[in-house]
């Protein structure tokens, strides 16, 4: 089988569709009679031809992208990304026979899929990953009105249209009602991230955000606000926030304000082979995003044996069973943030029993399920 896979995102560039685009095309390169093009962006001005493995060719495409910015993708890069994959998917085609195409995100690359299918009446998937969505960033409330229609234009036309949790299929069908929505939860590295309580640190509470974007979507100016609340009375707390993104500069000015400079660092981009310490070093992980699909950071500190904590978005429902093994706070409320942080932080056996919930809930999810049900996917459309 032959199939033609379109992610803008693909490491180092992007967030949690990038890394979960990555995961799945390692599964996929243990399938010996599946062959895989990922058409995806270039981090400089050239071209660049990578090999996951025999099966596995990545090709990404000089879309003139910021190297000061990678997780940050401009309407202009991913306009210059459709132009481009679009003509260089023509190219690949007249050399392979495809069987399907598969675009995470629906705009621009599941645009390209359905141009695709109206030329070579190739079928095509969608994989929702949550700013594709109407409804789920602020950022694109004016564009969302503008490309609704077409949105619904290529769900329609798709053999598939799947989102990565419960939450963000309901989002989906607001868009449209009589879409149907299939599911297929993001999966998790359980042998890569795993806990190690020996790497905590004794004299800091170590919090950890994940390998995120640094975006104003996240909430971390309320996390900080919260930490404003607890360090007179806990010096020892220390917030990590690992990722790049357009909000850094305003929240490294909020903790100034707040003199909190001693106890949060901005630690940048961390590659992803290399975020694994920065969980098992942390004592709770926190994640106060106003919107998720399934956080890939939530899930890695799932698989840490971390305890969660999370407002109600995305795949925090199937991640976070309240009291278990974590909490679910309000959105947009520093002073939730802080009675529940306060909770764990005074009590060590709460904290060993839910980070241990979350490392059994975690061994139940894996990459390589995730590919069988993608792989159980494109046999459908093959069939």
């Amino acid at each position: 089988m032959k199939v033609l896979f379109f992610n803008y995102e693909y490491p180092p560039l992007g967030g949690g569709a990038a890394n979960a685009t990555a995961y799945i095309l390692e599964e996929y390169s243990k399938i010996p009679d599946l062959s895989v093009d990922l058409i995806t962006s270039s981090i400089d001005s050239e071209y660049h031809l990578e090999k996951v493995a025999n099966n596995i060719s990545i090709h990404k495409l000089p879309i003139g992208k910021n190297k000061n910015n990678l997780h940050y993708q401009s309407q202009k890069e991913l306009l210059t990304y459709a132009w481009k994959a679009y003509f260089f998917a023509k190219k690949l085609i007249k050399k392979n026979k495809y069987d399907l195409s598969h675009s995470f995100f629906t705009v621009p690359c599941g645009f390209v899929s359905f141009l695709i299918k109206k030329e070579y009446n190739i079928p095509y998937v969608v994989s929702l990953r949550g700013s594709d969505v109407p409804g789920y960033s602020d950022r694109f409330v004016f564009l969302y009105k503008i490309i609704k229609p077409l949105i619904k234009l290529i769900w329609k036309n798709s053999f598939a249209v799947i989102a990565n949790s419960e939450g963000l299929k309901e989002l989906a069908q607001k868009t449209n009602p009589k879409q149907v929505v299939g599911i297929i939860y993001n999966g998790i590295d359980i042998e890569n991230f795993k806990p190690k309580p020996e790497a905590r640190p004794v004299n800091n509470f170590i919090i950890t955000l994940g390998a995120s974007r640094v975006t104003e979507r996240k909430g971390i100016d309320y996390l900080i606000k919260a930490l404003a609340n607890l360090v007179p009375q806990y010096s020892q707390l220390l917030l990590r926030v690992m990722g790049e993104g357009d909000a850094r500069e305003a929240l490294e000015k909020l903790a100034k304000d707040l003199e909190l400079e001693k106890n949060i660092e901005f630690i940048g981009r961390i590659p992803r082979e290399n975020t694994a310490p920065y969980y098992q070093e942390a004592s709770i992980f926190v994640l106060p995003s106003f919107n998720e699909g399934m956080s890939n950071a939530m899930l890695e500190a799932l698989a840490s044996g971390l305890p969660l904590i999370a407002t109600n978005t995305g795949g925090t429902s199937e991640l976070v069973e309240e009291g278990v093994n974590g909490f679910i706070v309000k959105m947009r409320d520093s002073q939730d943030l802080t009675d529940r942080i306060e909770i764990l932080m005074k009590d060590e056996d709460l904290r060993k029993r839910m980070g241990e919930a979350s490392r059994r809930k975690a061994e139940l999810m894996s990459w390589k399920k995730v590919a069988k049900k993608y792989g159980e996917l494109y046999d459908k459309i093959k069939a």
